[in-house]
Order: C-alpha cells, then sequence, then structure tokens
C-alpha cells in the first residue's frame, strides 16, 4: 500500500508525463530538395516554383507515397500511379483507364513529367492548376471512387503517414492543403529533358540523316501544291518549342460533330471540340494517341494530319488551310517518326526518385 505521503509526491511526476505526453511532436525543418532542372541552353521557359510550397526532401517523398498508394482509392486496388507508369512516359497504354471495380473513364491518361511548366490541366482544362487537380481522381466515381474525407481519414489513421506529414511540414496534421502540396511537390518534380534531341542540343551527339530530314519536316510549314516549295509537315506551330506543345487548346481536325472540350471552361461556342495539346516530348511511349485515345500509334498520328483533318468551324487556322492534305511521301512519313522517336528520354522510365518507394 502506498502512504499518502509518498503519493502526493508522485502526484507532480505523473501530472509532468502527462503534460510532456499532450505536447506535439516536434519535428526538424525539412531539407531543400534539388529539383533536376534543365539547362538554360536547352530553351525551357522560366518558370517559378509555387512560392508557397517549396520543393523538401520530406515533402516530395511524402508526395511520391500518396501517388503510389492505393489505400486512396475506395477498394484499395487503385493509385495515381496505376495510370500513370514510369516504362510509358507515366500513361497506362489503355484507351481509356480504369478506376476502381474496372470502371472505365472517358479520356485517354495524360503523362505527368514537365508539369512545372504546364498550365491548366486535363484534356478540356478544367482544372486551373495542379493543386486542384490532384484531388479530383481520388473523388470521381470512374477514377478512385474515395470521399476526400474519408481519404484523410485513412492517412490520419496511419502512424507512419502521422509522422510523414510531420517530417514534411512541420507537425502531424493531415488535412487538404497538406495533402495537395505534398503531390505537387513530387510531380512538380518529376522533369524529362534527357533526350535524343536535347543530347543535339547541347552537342553531345549528332541526329541520323533519317532523323535530321524528320526535324526539318516536323519545322517546316505546309506547302501549297504547285508552290515548288520543300514539303512541310507543319507540327511546329502547336508542338514547338523545348516543351514541344503551344499550351493551348486546338481543335485537330478529329470530328464534324465536335465534343464539347475546353468550352466547359470557357462556355463559348469557339471553343468547342478544342481539347489540349499535349507535349509531343517521350511520344513514342505513349500510344495511343488523342484526347480520347482512339489513334493507335504514331503512323496513324501522322495519316490523321497527312490526310485525315476534318473541317469545322473551330478547326485550328493552320490545319483549316491545309484543304488538300498534306501529300507526305513514306519516306517523309518514316522519316518524321524517326525524329519524333528521338524525343524519348530514357531516363524518365529508370529513374529511382520517380519509382514507388
Amino acid at each position: 500500500m502506498v502512504s499518502p505521503r509518498f503519493s502526493w509526491m508522485l502526484f507532480p511526476v505523473l501530472l509532468l508525463m502527462g503534460c510532456e505526453s499532450d505536447q506535439p511532436k516536434v519535428f526538424p525543418a525539412p531539407t531543400a530538395f534539388p529539383v533536376d532542372m534543365p539547362p538554360p541552353g536547352l530553351g525551357f521557359p522560366s518558370l517559378p516554383w509555387p512560392s508557397d510550397n517549396p520543393a523538401t526532401v520530406e515533402g516530395v517523398a511524402l508526395g511520391r507515397q500518396l501517388f503510389y498508394d492505393k489505400a486512396l482509392s475506395l477498394d484499395r486496388t487503385v493509385a495515381c500511379a496505376s495510370c500513370h507508369l514510369p516504362n510509358h512516359a507515366f500513361t497506362d497504354t489503355l484507351v481509356y483507364s480504369r478506376g476502381v471495380n474496372g470502371t472505365l473513364g472517358t479520356r485517354n491518361a495524360m503523362p505527368v513529367f514537365n508539369l512545372l511548366w504546364a498550365n491548366r490541366l486535363f484534356w478540356d482544362g478544367r482544372s486551373p492548376n495542379l493543386r486542384d487537380q490532384v484531388v479530383q481522381p481520388v473523388q470521381d466515381p470512374l477514377e478512385m471512387h474515395l470521399p476526400l474525407e474519408e481519404a484523410l481519414s485513412r492517412l490520419r489513421g496511419d502512424a507512419s503517414y502521422r509522422e510523414r506529414f510531420g517530417r514534411a511540414f512541420g507537425d502531424e496534421t493531415v488535412n487538404v492543403e497538406r495533402f495537395q502540396k505534398a503531390l505537387e511537390q513530387f510531380l512538380l518534380s518529376m522533369t524529362s529533358w534527357r533526350s535524343k534531341f536535347d543530347k543535339v542540343r547541347m552537342g553531345q551527339v549528332t541526329f541520323s540523316p533519317a532523323e535530321q530530314r524528320g526535324f526539318d519536316l516536323f519545322m517546316r510549314e505546309y506547302t501549297a501544291p504547285g508552290s515548288g516549295r520543300p514539303t512541310g509537315a507543319d507540327c511546329f506551330h502547336c508542338h514547338g518549342g523545348a516543351l514541344f506543345t503551344n499550351r493551348l487548346f486546338e481543335n485537330n481536325g478529329l470530328d464534324s460533330v465536335l465534343q464539347t472540350g475546353y468550352q466547359v471552361v470557357t462556355g463559348l461556342a469557339g471553343d468547342r471540340g478544342k481539347f489540349k495539346v499535349p507535349s509531343l516530348r517521350n511520344v513514342g511511349l505513349t500510344a495511343p494517341y488523342m484526347h480520347d485515345g482512339r489513334l493507335a500509334t504514331l503512323e496513324e498520328v501522322i495519316d490523321h494530319y497527312d490526310h485525315g483533318v476534318v473541317q469545322s468551324s473551330t478547326l485550328n487556322a493552320n490545319l483549316r488551310v491545309q484543304t488538300g492534305g498534306l501529300r507526305l511521301s513514306a519516306q517523309d512519313k518514316a522519316d518524321l517518326i524517326s525524329f519524333l522517336h528521338t524525343l524519348t528520354d530514357s531516363t524518365l522510365a529508370s529513374n529511382p526518385a520517380y519509382a514507388e518507394p
């Protein structure tokens, strides 16, 4: 039996221990993350990292863990990474991606590298920025189909995640903003700029004759019949520059009956049938093509632009004047594809920083 006197002596100690256990865990300041940025000579636009979400080792690691975690889907079978596979430049090779219970989506999965230079997200541009975009697949019934608050509750119930959030943000609070910022940090850190094309730009290698002819075709404007000028594939207007996209929304002549497209954002009839112009970087790895995955190969894509463009009211202006088609020869098409394959960055899939943790 403990004496009353000893009990009174013990009480302050127990009280102090209880107070200490209620104190929030203190975490060291996170470490700055060295983002793998392209050198200035490659011509990438100079766009700032979000000032309210600096890249840290701990934040990027948390975002990477979330990206690959199937617990963020209703039945714990689908992760963000399920539709964005490293070996295919973070696409999934399917016409339409599959969500929980095998549910088919309505759009072809877009790659998720070089998002630091992206503007609006999704094929129709309905997300104004990446931070807004990352929470949508979690809640979408055709994708991960999990209420966002339930996803956060699962994370809060996991001690290892609370620790990760603490290391990334200073304490163990798990909320929507931190969830968004962690995924944003990881996704923005995924850069791709080590293709053969880039090595040519840096003077490290040279194009083969076929690749050079393909590049020339890519950069040469449409040639009207009888002009006497060399044939041009006229790709660069929409896919020029270091990003190989103009970052706009265009109607590229797929249909006569136009789908909604960018009109969902602007409400303008003139934006009907317009979809995001994707980057052609790593295009050799991202089949099938177009917003609905209707074209299976690069050969089919080139045939579309060569002689399959459908005229409509919102068709891209450069395509509208090509009423007779590009008239590319079989050799032209082969050379153009040779050049497009120089845009493949083989280090993207093998980069351990982007792999499943």
